[in-house]
Parts: C-alpha cells; structure tokens; sequence
C-alpha cells in the first residue's frame, strides 16, 4: 500500500501503477455500476440540453441520445476531479494557457490559434467517436478488459496514426 501512495504522489505515474489502477478502476465499475468505462456519451447528453431547446422534437436528441445525467456524465466529472485531485497530490497543479514551447513553435505563438485548433480537434474527435458507437476509453479500456478483438485492432491503429500525425506535425523533431 506504501507503495502504491508513493506512485500517486509522483509526477509522472508508473506505467505499471496506472495499469493496476485502471484495472481495479475498470473492474470497480462494472461490479458497483453495471457499466463500461465510456465517455464520449456524456457529451452527447449534456449538449442535447442546447439542442432540444433548439429544436425540441429532434428524434436525436429525443430518443437515441436523450438530455440526462447519465453514467458517461458522471464519469466526466469524475475525470475532471480526479485529474485535478492527481495534480493536487503531486504537487503539480496549475492553472495553463497552453503555453508549452513546442506548441509555440508548431502552431504560433498567439494563444488562440492553438485553442481553436484544440476546440476543431475535439469537435472531430468527438463526432467520429460518435459515428463509431464509442470512444477510445470505451473500446480500447473497456474493450480490452473483455478481451474483445476489435479493442486491440483498435489500439495499434489509434498508435500507428498517433505516431504518423506526430511526424506530420513535429517533423522530425520527434
């Protein structure tokens, strides 16, 4: 246990602390919640509440996914807090602008031109997770722990272009 309370107090975990973690997390929720790790729903359901006042009889967001608290809402929460509680219990919590030196030098050096290509990304990110059925917690997390086949199909993909679109990016300062 001592040393499971050294690794949360670091600044850089473990990997083989975060794994152990994420499996008792995984397994955790399943036993007390019935539910997968999966959070891309969450989204869905908290801007449903801007669109059925827009438009309250969208079959979307009405039927397939509805305006609620849902378990995926929670689950965001709890992601927040606990990042932060992380960075609290290492020390390392702070407030940023994306400031990081290798943002600057790839993207400019005006803040909003980085936090519109984030806000794009994520519009994107978040619109194919929802074509898919899914997002990356739920099929690589979740997915793996059932050991289903398209979970690790899935992995090698999501690294294989992570590393592609960082040689498109950093070049080869990667």
């Amino acid at each position: 246990m001592k040393w499971l309370i050294n690794q949360i107090r670091k600044e850089e975990w473990s990997p083989y602390a975060a794994g152990i973690l994420l499996g008792i997390v995984g397994i955790l929720t399943v036993v007390l919640s019935q539910n997968l790790l999966g959070a891309s729903g969450g989204f869905e359901n908290l801007a449903a509440y801007i669109g059925k006042a827009i438009d309250p009889k969208n079959m979307y967001f009405n039927y397939v996914m509805p305006a609620a608290i849902t378990f995926p809402v929670v689950l965001l929460v709890g992601v927040f807090f606990g990042g932060m509680l992380g960075a609290l219990s290492s020390g390392t919590f702070k407030f940023r602008s994306m400031d990081d030196e290798q943002w600057k030098q790839t993207i400019g050096k005006q803040p909003w031109k980085r936090w519109l290509l984030l806000f794009i990304g994520a519009i994107i990110l978040e619109y194919a997770a929802g074509i898919a059925g899914g997002c990356t917690s739920g099929l690589a997390i979740s997915g793996g722990m059932l050991l289903v086949p398209a979970a690790f199909l899935f992995i090698v993909g999501m690294f294989a272009s992570g590393i592609v679109t960082a040689l498109i990016v950093y070049g080869k300062k990667y």
